[in-house]
C-alpha cells in the first residue's frame, strides 16, 4: 500500500484521504453466541443479518460517493475475514497512527491496514496491554481529543464496553498539547437502544458549530451537560433511542459543511438541510444491522489541515 502522510486534526476538515471498509470476505451469518454486540445479535435471531454481497455493494457506493468529491480512496488489503468497520482499527491524530486494541475476535481486522502503517513506522503508536480503545470512541476536536469509556465495572462486566478509562490517560500522554474530555457511555450487551457501542454511536459534532446527540447515551449527565454548555439550543439536535439504534448521530463530515448520511433518515437530514449541510445521501441499510454506519466505515487519513 502506498505511504500517505497522516494529518487529522478534527472532525470536519476537508476530506483529502479516507479508508473505507469492505465487505468481501466478512463470511455467512454468525453463530448467536459469536455475536459480540446487541444489533448484530438482535438481526441473527430474527434472521435479518446482512448478507455478504450486500455489504459488499453498500460500502463500493460509499467509496464511489466519496471518490466524486476527488477523496482519495483506499481499501483494506486483507481478505478473508470481516473488515467492514475501518474506523475500529484505529485513529490517526495530527501525523501519527494511534492502533486500536480490540477485542479478541477482532484482532485479524488491523492485517488489512499493515501494509499502510509499515510505511510510516516511526509514526505508529501501539498500546500498552493494560489499554483498551477503538477507533469510534476517539473524536479529535481541535485542542481536545472527546474519548468515549466504559467504567471500570461496566469493562469488567460488558462485551460492548470497548475503550477504558487508561487508553484516555494513555492518549494524554500521547498528545500533550490536547487536552482529554472523557464521557462515560451506557452499555448493555443485549438491548441495542440502551446501548451506546462507541462514542460515535450516541454523538456527532458538526462543523459549523452544530451536534446530532442521543443524552441517554451519556452515563454521567455532569459530562454531558459540560460539553452541551458550548452550543446553543439551536445548534443541536437530540435523538431519540429508536434512532440512535438505527445509527443517525452516526453520520461522518467530509468538509466543515458537508455531511454524508443515511437516505433512511429524513428527520434528521431534514435538520442538517436546514441548518446548512450540503447533505450526500446514500444505503448502508444492510450495513447498519452489523451495529455500525458512517463513521464506523471510514477511517479518515488526511484531511486539509487549519491554517
Amino acid at each position: 500500500m502506498r505511504s500517505i502522510t497522516w494529518n487529522i486534526q478534527d472532525e470536519w476538515q476537508p476530506l483529502e484521504a479516507v479508508m473505507v471498509g469492505i465487505g468481501v470476505g466478512m463470511g455467512p451469518v454468525p453463530k448467536l453466541e459469536d455475536t459480540y454486540d446487541p444489533q448484530s445479535r438482535k438481526h441473527v435471531a430474527k434472521g435479518t443479518y446482512p448478507r455478504e454481497a450486500d455489504v459488499t455493494r453498500e460500502l463500493d457506493a460509499l467509496a464511489d460517493a466519496l471518490s466524486a468529491r476527488g477523496i482519495l480512496i483506499k481499501r483494506p488489503e486483507a481478505k478473508g475475514f470481516n473488515q467492514v468497520f475501518a474506523r475500529d482499527i484505529g485513529v490517526v491524530i495530527d501525523h501519527a497512527f494511534v492502533l486500536s486494541s480490540m477485542v479478541e475476535d477482532r484482532e485479524q481486522e488491523k492485517a488489512g491496514i499493515m501494509g499502510m502503517l509499515d510505511c510510516n513506522p516511526g509514526l505508529v503508536h501501539r498500546p500498552p496491554s493494560d489499554v483498551r480503545l477503538e477507533g469510534g470512541d476517539i473524536m479529535p476536536m481541535h485542542d481536545e481529543i472527546w474519548v468515549g469509556c466504559a467504567s471500570d465495572e461496566d469493562f469488567a462486566t460488558y462485551t460492548t464496553a470497548r475503550t477504558n478509562h487508561k487508553a484516555a490517560e494513555w492518549l494524554g500522554e500521547l498528545f500533550p498539547n490536547r487536552e482529554i474530555r472523557v464521557l462515560e457511555l451506557q452499555k448493555s450487551d443485549h438491548d441495542s437502544r440502551c446501548n451506546a457501542l462507541h462514542l460515535d454511536c450516541c454523538l456527532a459534532p458538526l462543523g459549523m458549530g452544530h451536534l446530532l446527540v442521543h443524552p441517554a447515551g451519556f452515563k454521567r449527565p455532569e459530562q454531558l451537560h459540560a460539553l452541551l454548555h458550548r452550543y446553543d439550543e439551536s445548534q443541536v439536535c437530540e435523538v431519540t433511542a429508536e434512532e440512535m439504534e438505527h445509527m443517525m448521530c452516526n453520520v461522518f463530515s467530509i468538509t466543515p459543511d458537508a455531511v454524508i448520511s443515511d437516505k433512511r433518515f429524513s428527520r434528521t437530514n431534514a435538520i442538517l438541510k436546514n441548518w446548512g449541510y450540503d447533505v450526500v445521501e446514500v444505503d448502508l441499510q444492510e450495513t447498519s444491522k452489523m451495529g455500525g454506519l458512517l463513521r464506523c466505515t471510514t477511517l479518515p487519513l488526511r484531511r486539509t489541515p487549519v491554517i
